[in-house]
């Protein structure tokens, strides 16, 4: 007790670096990158200032800029030319994102991971990420797809694929599919955990994928629940995935702590389109400090358990890191 103990005392300069519990590294950082085969020059996300989406014949480019700062992977969310009522573009050998992975290994071999979002929400006319019949959304007919989308990344050289459209049984659909095309090396991040979030918005402008009518809470899950997360993290594992997801970040901090401590098993956390907006926003209105804010933040999210962290910051902490 006082005076005998004294915390401060460890809070001086060279001590208090000592004795830090959590330590953020760039080599805990994934940079979301947006691919297009619509436009011809970088086009800037107005919700999300200092974001772009490349077109297709710059993405090698950007991706060795990320590379060179240090950062170890990428994933990619492809806007393509083309939208239909069954997502083909997303499986489609030729479509955005397999151009995107075949010009990034051409330039950079193994020097950098490629992760690919496996959704089909960029690729379908109302912007859902399943089938839809009579405005429902249709689980089992669309886990196909998904495991014809995986397949096809993985044959474009993907490293990791990460299944985010909350669809029962998508785990087990696309490991299956990727064992039998003789891919049982690829891995699986699992969006496992995905909040029926208002922190996506900017994303949707980001990707073109908004949706036409209704909303995803039938297949997102509910805010309220923290044992669900549990429950479909665990489910996730059973049918083959390698590391589990939770989306958003700053706001399900204690979910990134329950699934790490609970299941201990690797754990990735989206810091969100919404959650970088707000910073952002803040920052350049003066409001806040950058650096000092996305820092914290992100530090925050590496001491609740993530292992991996996906975020739009991953250049800017980069270079800070130095």
């Amino acid at each position: 007790m006082f005076p005998m103990l004294r915390m401060r005392r460890s809070r001086k300069a060279k001590v208090r670096d000592m004795v830090r519990e959590s330590m953020l590294t760039v080599n805990d950082l994934i940079y979301p990158m947006f691919v297009s085969e619509v436009d011809t020059s970088p086009i800037e996300i107005k919700s999300m200032p200092g974001q772009f989406r490349y077109p297709l014949s710059m993405i090698a480019d950007e991706a060795r800029a990320v590379a060179e700062l240090g950062i170890p992977a990428i994933i990619l969310f492809g806007v393509s030319s083309h939208k239909d009522e069954v997502g083909s573009s997303a499986y489609d050998p030729s479509g955005v994102v397999q151009k995107a992975i075949l010009a990034i290994k051409d330039e950079l071999g193994d020097d950098l991971l490629i992760i690919t979002d496996v959704c089909l929400c960029e690729y379908m006319t109302h912007g859902h990420c399943g089938i839809v019949e009579n405005e429902k959304i249709l689980n089992d007919p669309t886990l196909e797809i998904l495991g014809k989308t995986a397949v096809s990344h993985a044959q474009a050289g993907a490293d990791i694929v990460a299944p985010s459209g909350m669809m029962d049984g998508m785990v087990d659909a696309i490991r299956t599919a990727l064992d039998d095309e003789g891919f049982q090396d690829t891995i699986i991040m699992s969006y496992a955990v995905k909040y029926a979030s208002s922190f996506y918005s900017p994303f949707r402008e980001a990707a073109t994928s908004g949706y036409t009518f209704g909303d995803r809470t039938t297949y997102q899950m509910d805010p309220a629940n923290s044992d669900e997360a549990l429950r479909e993290a665990s489910l996730d594992l059973q049918e083959g995935a390698d590391i589990i997801m939770v989306k958003p970040a700053l706001p399900y901090l204690d979910i990134i702590y329950r699934v790490k401590t609970e299941l201990g098993v690797p754990t990735a956390a989206y810091s969100v389109s919404g959650e970088y907006a707000a910073l952002k926003a803040a920052s350049l209105k003066g409001w806040l400090e950058e650096k000092a804010v996305v820092m914290e933040s992100l530090l925050a999210i590496k001491r609740a358990g993530a292992d991996m962290i996906l975020t739009y910051f991953a250049k800017d902490v980069a270079e800070w890191l130095g």
